[in-house]
């Protein structure tokens, strides 16, 4: 007898039915009736269960047909890692009469267990069947839907609030607005600079080159000057915007987000879309036509020196910009600027609200706002393509 459990002759389980690491025991042996007893003993704790939780999984492997009784009446201390032990052994999936129970469970080691519900922790069946494709279409559609509906909200949400910081001035902090102004667009020059200047130095060269075979190189001016003011200034300004400041954006807001700030806000009685979104909205449709000036001018740089190699005097080429651009041209890409502006600036304000919990969640709104800004700067541009042509602009 052995702490009142009927204890038969030892048919060894393993090789070695009983293991010493650091003052816990384990202890394996068949029983009268066929089952098999493990007999723990000593502190389990984290530095004694390492070693012994393999061997406990092996044992009740080799004996996977025939039930198993874990004897802890010699158990002088458990923790939480001794607990992990015991759980994990009464969560393993099992034939049926073949089942895994503790038996002589000190008073102190049951109160640890009681908490926790052994067949909740059970490790989830692998037979279950992906789900199918219409169900899989019918979640696109319903996410496609969820987020049409969030970004309808969002937008009756961020007009009104545009609104009445307009209608009142005193209201908005204007400071943050010129600080986010600052960040997004003063240390965007250098970035938008050199894109700028080889968008024009690799426009004028490649048309050079092939109007040089039809003495026209003079016309690579019109060419480089209308491009840049109707469509790559404001388009190439746009996507280095969604870049930086659309994911600087829905970081931002997103981290407030998770650290709870935002509800914060909210029960000191502050909209966080007036608080948060409408400075930089403002922010960003002030700095994007600035940055797409700067870009134009950048860029008829670039083409005006490549066309010198060319032995096209630096007046000629200016002379030729000037009679080529019309007022219509520059507006428009101003024009399209600020919409594109005022997207990127609402896309990425949008993601960080949508931010939800754990520690990738930022980082996930991050992307979502950069891929989601520059899909609909090219949708616009491409509406804006066809407006201006049916208006004759």
């Amino acid at each position: 007898m052995f702490n009142g459990l009927p204890w038969s002759p030892c048919v060894p389980v393993e090789k070695k039915t009983s293991v010493n690491e650091g003052g816990a025991q384990l202890k394996a042996s068949i029983g009268p009736a066929g089952e098999c007893i493990l007999v723990l003993a000593g502190r389990l704790d984290a530095y004694t269960v390492g070693p012994l939780w393999p061997r406990a999984g092996r044992m009740l492997q080799d004996h996977a047909d025939t039930p198993v009784r874990v004897d802890l009446a010699a158990v002088d201390y458990c923790d939480g890692a001794g607990v992990a032990l015991l759980l994990d052994l009464l969560r393993q999936t099992r034939a049926p009469g073949a089942e895994v129970t503790l038996v002589n469970v000190p008073t102190k080691v049951a109160q640890l267990l009681e908490p926790f519900d052994a067949s909740a922790l059970a490790s989830p069946s692998r037979t279950r069947r992906p789900p199918g494709l219409g169900r899989r279409l019918g979640d696109g559609v319903h996410d496609l839907g969820r987020d049409l509906y969030n970004h309808v909200v969002f937008v009756g949400e961020a007009a009104a609030a545009l609104a009445h910081g307009l209608a009142h001035p005193s209201r908005v902090r204007w400071k943050d607005a010129l600080r986010i102004a600052q960040e997004a667009g003063v240390n965007a020059l250098p970035i938008v600079a050199l894109i700028a200047f080889l968008m024009g130095v690799i426009l004028a060269f490649q048309s050079a080159v092939a109007m040089k075979q039809f003495g026209a190189e003079i016309f690579v001016a019109n060419l480089v000057a209308l491009s840049l003011f109707r469509e790559l200034g404001p388009l190439m300004t746009a996507i280095l915007l969604a870049g930086r400041s659309a994911s600087a954006f829905a970081a931002e807001i997103g981290t407030m987000k998770v650290n709870e700030e935002l509800n914060a806000l909210t029960t000191m009685g502050l909209d966080p879309v007036r608080f948060l979104v409408v400075t930089r909205v403002m922010a960003a449709v002030i700095i994007a036509p600035l940055l797409t000036i700067f870009a134009d001018l950048v860029g008829l740089m670039g083409g005006a020196m490549v066309m010198m190699t060319f032995d096209v005097p630096l007046v000629a080429f200016m002379n030729q910009v000037s009679h080529a651009v019309s007022p219509g041209d520059f507006l428009g890409g101003l024009f399209k600027a600020t919409v594109f502006g005022l997207v990127i600036a609402g896309v990425g304000c949008l993601r960080g609200l949508e931010t939800r919990t754990g520690a990738s969640a930022v980082g996930i709104s991050t992307t979502r706002a950069v891929v989601s800004a520059i899909i609909l700067i090219v949708v616009l541009d491409g509406l804006f393509a066809v407006i201006f042509f049916h208006l004759g602009i």
